[in-house]
């Protein structure tokens, strides 16, 4: 058990528990309780929602570290290694910690046939509390009220937005995803709505829970003047701020967001701490730009919600030259539904690559081509897999275009794995 590589470890996990998901609390509240968690002083910030999740976090993140906190942040899926997921003072878990962390729970484990997404939520937690933080900022990774993470009780919880989006687990209207999403409020304790036009279900449930809501646009809010925003929040505002360092407008709202959850429980940072912390936001693969003389853009954008957020951020962001866009969808999202947002931003978009999907969840580039096809008044062309399109896309831009690759996680990453060999081929 304890010489086993990372690689080894994980493939284990995947094997040991018979559905991939079994959304039940009772075999985490067991395994707390068995390894003896202790969150000692910290503070815990657990954010949900269908898109927006993952700058929410990044961003308490750096507003945690540029006040002088300790803190860990766990989030998921990851991109390229599996040790992204936890982060602990700014820095991403080595492997001989984490592996060292999965034994200690597979000591633990006894009879319990953990899911895989358990044994990595146990992992953060027990490397946080080892780590004596100030501050847990948990991320939800499938609905909320029966995920892994909420088998611990938030000092505040986070539901970022609502979108259709796993519909299969949590319910086919907004009402009832968004009832599953606000499981994760507690008693007694602030519940941080990011919507301004949150369905009212989730205000309701916290409501309905005890908690005490703090909605965008109601209790707090982000206010705009050009470029700059002032954050307005219960009792506190931080005027004059810079833009976020991560693109798009909604950025804005999931700023405040941020702001809100650390004041909600007497961490919001100074003015002059959180404009820097702004400025030092960083996230893998969510409107990730390579400035060069052929632009990249990355975005993990896969269902109808952060497909609207893209193509409106696309839109602002329109320079003189073309934009390629290279796409994956799963076969489980609604490609129709991202497919009509992409064309309300006609202006952004001049030539589709639809791209093929392995595996059990896969879409091939001639379904996606299918759907599409009807929807978007520009050339859709397939590539058999998102090598082959980052490929044709960086052979046809020319000086000023941009290339566009988004669609989940299985498309970003491959090609940002691409682009770092394609760049050293172009500087070489």
């Amino acid at each position: 058990m304890v010489g086993r590589t990372l690689d080894e470890w994980l493939a284990f996990q995947q094997a040991l528990h018979p559905r991939a998901m079994d959304f039940t609390l009772d075999r985490m509240r067991v395994m707390v309780e068995r390894l003896a968690l202790d969150r000692g002083t910290a503070r815990v910030v657990t954010v949900g929602g269908t898109n927006g999740k993952g700058s929410v976090t990044a961003t308490l993140e750096a507003l945690g570290q540029h006040a002088g906190l300790a803190v860990g942040l766990y989030t998921s899926p990851h991109l390229e290694r599996y040790t992204e997921r936890i982060r602990i003072r700014g820095r991403e878990i080595d492997e001989p910690t984490l592996t060292a962390v999965f034994a200690r729970i597979e000591a633990a484990r006894g009879e319990c046939a953990l899911t895989y997404f358990e044994y990595g939520t146990l992992a953060a937690l027990l490397a946080f509390s080892d780590a004596k933080l100030d501050l847990w900022v948990l991320e939800v990774g499938l609905g909320g009220r029966l995920d892994a993470v909420n088998a611990l009780d938030a000092d505040v919880a986070v539901v970022v937005s609502i979108s259709l989006d796993h519909c299969e687990y949590l319910g086919d209207t907004l009402e009832a995803i968004g009832r599953e999403k606000a499981g994760i409020f507690r008693a007694g304790r602030p519940a941080i709505l990011g919507d301004r036009a949150m369905t009212p279900a989730v205000r309701a449930a916290a409501l309905s829970t005890g908690a005490e809501p703090w909605q965008l646009g109601v209790e707090f809010d982000s206010v705009r003047h050009g470029e700059r925003h002032d954050y307005r929040g219960r009792a506190a505002r931080r005027e004059d701020l810079p833009a976020p360092r991560l693109a798009g407008r909604a950025q804005y709202g999931n700023t405040a967001t941020a702001l809100a959850a650390l004041e909600s429980i007497g961490l919001l940072p100074s003015r002059d701490v959180v404009a820097a912390a702004l400025l030092d936001v960083q996230l893998v693969g969510r409107y990730q730009v390579m400035p060069g003389v052929v632009e990249w853009v990355f975005d993990v954008a896969h269902n109808e919600g952060s497909a609207a957020v893209l193509s409106a951020t696309l839109a602002e962001r329109r320079g003189a030259g073309r934009t390629w866009v290279v796409a994956g969808v799963l076969a489980d999202k609604d490609a129709a539904a991202i497919g009509r947002h992409l064309a309300t931003a006609l202006a952004a978009f001049d030539h589709v690559f639809a791209v093929t999907l392995e595996g059990d969840r896969g879409r091939s580039a001639d379904a996606l081509r299918d759907v599409w096809a009807p929807l978007l008044p520009t050339t859709v062309e397939c590539a058999g897999s998102v090598v082959e399109g980052c490929e044709r896309a960086a052979a046809r831009a020319q000086p000023g275009d941009r290339v566009v690759v988004f669609g989940s996680f299985h498309s970003v990453a491959p090609a940002l794995a691409w682009h770092r060999l394609y760049s050293g081929r172009s500087e070489g």
